[in-house]
């Protein structure tokens, strides 16, 4: 389940909560040797965030024909980042071009604006990740990379601080980008509105864009923002049956 459905607690019942806190207790005190816990986490993923992976991989199919590079906006504790990484070992493995870009602030929202409402959910700071939690990713990623051909090629980048500044200066650095998928998980306006402004001419026709929290009463910002930049009657909003939110366009 995603963090914001936990975190808002209006799609959980109090059964549920306990239920998921005795199997984490499960997991916690699982019998299985460390040695072979990774390869049996199949145990331990519920349904909700299966869903949510089977979605990811959905959106990699889509882009697999599509030259350039994947960026994530909003990539908190990274584990798209790291499907990703796992689709490309899988479908592409040489394909050295396909850089995975990641966006943070990992101090949690740097700003409110009117347009998010009036939700607790949205404060600044909220969604924070712990202290220094970059570079744990980075040895998470790097990982990942080291178990695909051409490890020696680093393809991927993580990227600290405000995206509305970081990227237009990663643009600025890097002319030559193409961007085949965009995956939106920034929940707030400002930033959704700028990414998105910033990205439009880095687009091309098959490129894809998903949505995290679209048509998400505790996030209003991000359909504002598309429907500011891009326009609803432009697209196709497609959805999978897989997630109620996640969502995505594409470039046609």
């Amino acid at each position: 389940m995603s963090k914001k459905y936990i975190a808002t607690g209006n799609r959980v019942s109090e059964s549920e909560k306990v239920s998921r806190e005795r199997f984490f207790d499960l997991f916690q005190n699982s019998p299985i040797p460390p040695n072979e816990i990774l390869q049996n986490l199949g145990l331990y993923i519920n349904r909700q965030l299966l869903s949510k992976i089977l979605f990811m991989h959905e959106l990699y199919l889509k882009i697999i024909n599509i030259h350039g590079i994947i960026i994530e906006f909003g990539t908190r504790w990274g584990q798209n980042l790291a499907l990703f990484e796992s689709f490309r070992g899988i479908y592409e493995p040489y394909n050295y071009s396909r850089k995975l870009v990641g966006f943070d602030t990992f101090k949690g929202f740097p700003s409110i604006h009117e347009k998010d409402g009036d939700r607790n959910v949205s404060k600044v700071g909220a969604f924070s990740v712990t202290e220094n939690y970059e570079e744990y990713l980075t040895s998470i990623l790097n990982y990942h990379e080291s178990e695909s051909p051409l490890s020696h090629i680093k393809k991927y980048e993580i990227l600290k601080g405000d995206v509305m500044v970081t990227f237009k200066e990663y643009l600025d650095k890097n002319p030559e980008t193409i961007i085949s998928l965009a995956y939106f998980d920034l929940d707030i306006y400002d930033p959704t509105k700028k990414c998105l402004e910033l990205m439009k001419s880095y687009l091309t026709k098959g490129s894809v864009i998903g949505f995290d929290e679209l048509v998400y009463k505790d996030f209003p910002g991000e359909t504002i923002a598309l429907r500011e930049v891009l326009g609803l009657d432009k697209y196709k909003i497609q959805r999978t049956p897989l997630n109620p939110f996640p969502s995505y366009v594409i470039i046609e």
